[in-house]
């Protein structure tokens, strides 16, 4: 099958304002949709982020049920010329880095959690190449 990429992430948070206010003011995407009660969604780059309340999408009728419940994790690409600009600029926001790794060849990358405990990475472009 002929895939072109993974067109949207999901994360299944509890609080939409909180997901906005880190998603969109602390990790700078653009807000993309809102639904009080339902979703916020977010455009990263090419792809989008849904974050959804599980409690009401596991009771879906207009479209199958989906959640999820625990650490959830997804990583960010970024160009490697803005990698550890982008580091130093989660840090100056008081985003606590949890983990570098070192992939060899030069390549690494670094964990931190969103406000819900999940675990996001910032890699560069290169990891899977």
């Amino acid at each position: 099958m002929p895939y072109t990429k993974i067109k949207e992430t999901c994360l299944y948070i509890n609080d939409l304002d909180k997901a906005e206010k880190f998603y969109h003011e602390e990790l700078e995407m653009p807000l993309i949709s809102k639904v009080d009660g339902r979703h916020v969604f977010f455009r990263c780059g090419e792809s989008v982020l849904l974050c959804f309340l599980p409690e009401v999408t596991k009771i879906e009728t207009n479209l199958p049920p989906h959640f999820a419940y625990g650490k959830q994790h997804l990583a960010f690409e970024v160009k490697a010329e803005d990698y550890l600009e982008i580091r130093e600029k989660l840090s100056k926001k008081e985003i606590e880095i949890t983990h570098n790794q070192d992939w060899g060849g030069g390549l690494s990358s670094f964990y931190f959690e969103d406000p819900f405990g999940n675990v996001l990475e910032i890699v560069p472009q290169g990891i899977w190449e």
